[in-house]
């Protein structure tokens, strides 16, 4: 589901003793019961867990101070630690550290609502850079921020918190990587070979904690979170993956919700988490895809790369055959193609400068496409985030579901689709097959929908999204009864609360405020089609 882009992105002991606390503390921090809810007998084991955690974070708070010089985060900006278990149903056994970071509100007191705590997605994101919004006085959040606690976070295994790795970082980014289109059978025994040493690579340096990096335990830190906090209920805005942690939450701790919105939204079905969830993407990047081809020819006056969407799709063929025959620069083959060209369907914001790239190259300046999509070895700070970025997801993804382990099925599905969508199929096959041989335990997702409390929820989405389809909000709009959807009509850009349009921001702004909510779904026309 996340970006593939190695090198530059853009940018988952009990006791007596223990059950015993659990029961002291349940007036304090109820953990919902399996009753009523329908976990497994193991997950209320871990939302008990979950429970003592969080009263132990109530006491404990948050020792906020100054951010650390090299995490980048200037004052007013503050950061601290949240200490959670590494295993919730052992809430007595090993402990991590989740970082997090805060803007306090700008308003007076009487203005202060609360916290509002972000995820971006992922899995693998950090948060972290959210309280700048606040610090900032980002035009769209500056009412916001009045009323709000900016709160970011690395979720566990991330950056700053217990990170994870599963290779190198400077063998990670490495290039050129193998054309991931495979030609022979050959190519793809080779693949296969790689993602089986990947999964082998992730155990051996981080086998700890592979068994539990997963989006309930992630769920189950955030309410440790609201509890440091001293929030009784959360406030939550979660874009992407994130969204699917705001699905889980609301599901697993439907009372612990005060405001959630979810901006472009994965699909909780269990049905999709996650080997079909991703086949779905490749349908929708090959849709978005050609959108921007049509936006590349309807502006060739400025970039000069064909009047038609085919013309179009006919350079960049041209220039895969001559990277796949000749790497550029040595270093720029297919795999690194693809890497840099998918940000125009991920977001608006990259259709102008992934244009610019291109049409420099058909123009003759090669060096230009090979700056944007090579590796920066020197950037070894960057290079282990994008590394620990894509360890996150694959671990996260890998052990919340049961994946196919039929080689056979993985290779029909990806044969088929790629057909008709060749764009972002077997490179996003290769990207997740080291589920099919992942090394530890995988999980049955939880079954998300409305329990008792949960209040209503915002869900913005726009329509021809690629990362997270459409189809995702509508689930979601179905599962989470009292919900409203925001529909962005003829749009498709990923992360959809970031961008001006009025009819959207209006709304969202009005909801984390008042916590009003139109009476019916609403249908915004889209935000203004970037200008070359």
């Amino acid at each position: 589901m996340r970006q593939i882009r190695p090198n530059r992105r853009t940018a988952v002991l009990g006791s007596a003793g223990a059950l015993v606390a659990a029961t002291l503390v349940a007036g304090a921090v109820a953990a919902p019961t399996a009753s009523a809810t329908g976990y497994r007998p193991g997950q209320d084991r871990e939302m008990r867990g979950a429970a003592i955690a969080a009263e132990r974070a109530a006491r404990a708070g948050v020792d906020w101070q100054d951010c650390p010089a090299d995490w980048g985060l200037a004052k007013p900006v503050q950061c601290g630690y949240v200490t959670v278990p590494l295993d919730y149903a052992r809430p007595n056994g090993k402990k991590i550290k989740i970082a997090v970071d805060r803007a306090v509100s700008t308003g007076t007191k009487e203005e202060r609502q609360g916290a509002l705590v972000y995820n971006p997605g992922g899995p693998g994101g950090s948060g972290l850079r959210f309280p700048l919004r606040s610090t900032t006085k980002s035009a769209l959040w500056v009412n916001t921020a009045k009323a709000y606690d900016f709160v970011g976070f690395d979720p566990r295994g991330v950056g700053r918190s217990a990170p994870i790795s599963c290779v190198d970082p400077q063998e990670f980014v490495k290039a050129p990587k193998a054309d991931p289109v495979p030609k022979t059978e050959a190519d793809k025994r080779a693949q296969r070979k790689l993602a089986r040493e990947y999964a082998e690579g992730c155990y051996e340096r981080s086998g700890d904690m592979l068994p539990y990096m997963t989006t309930p335990n992630t769920v189950r830190d955030l309410d440790v979170i609201r509890a440091a906090l001293g929030e009784k209920k959360l406030n939550f805005l979660g874009v992407s993956y994130g969204t699917y942690l705001g699905a889980v939450y609301g599901t697993l701790f439907p009372g612990h919700v005060r405001r959630m919105i979810v901006d472009s939204v994965v699909n909780p079905s269990r049905e999709k988490i996650w080997y079909q969830a991703n086949l779905d993407q490749d349908v929708a990047f090959e849709g978005r895809w050609k959108d921007w081809q049509d936006w590349v020819a309807a502006n060739d006056a400025v970039f000069h790369l064909g009047t038609t969407r085919a013309a179009v799709q006919a350079k960049y063929l041209d220039l895969r055959a001559t990277a796949a025959k000749q790497p550029l620069g040595g270093v720029v083959g297919p795999a690194e193609l693809i890497s840099f060209f998918q940000s125009a369907p991920y977001y608006d914001s990259s259709w102008v400068p992934v244009a610019t790239v291109f049409s420099k190259y058909v123009a003759g300046d090669t060096q230009a496409l090979i700056d944007a999509a090579a590796p920066d070895l020197s950037d070894t700070v960057g290079n282990a985030s994008a590394e620990n970025g894509n360890a996150v997801y694959t671990a996260v993804e890998c052990a919340d579901a049961q994946w196919p382990t039929s080689w056979k099925k993985w290779d029909r599905d990806n044969t088929r689709l790629h057909k008709d969508h060749p764009f972002m199929t077997w490179a996003n096959a290769w990207m997740n097959l080291p589920c099919a041989t992942w090394p530890v335990r995988q999980q049955t997702p939880v079954n998300v929908k409305t329990h008792k409390g949960l209040p209503p929820v915002l869900i913005v989405q726009s329509e021809r999204d690629a990362a997270t389809p459409y189809e995702g909000a509508v689930e979601l709009h179905q599962r989470f009864k009292g919900s409203r959807l925001i529909t962005e009509k003829n749009a498709g850009s990923h992360g959809v609360t970031s961008l001006v349009n009025p009819c959207i921001n209006t709304r969202v702004e009005a909801y984390l405020l008042t916590g009003k909510l139109d009476t019916a779904d609403v249908t915004c026309a889209p935000h203004a089609t970037p200008k070359p």
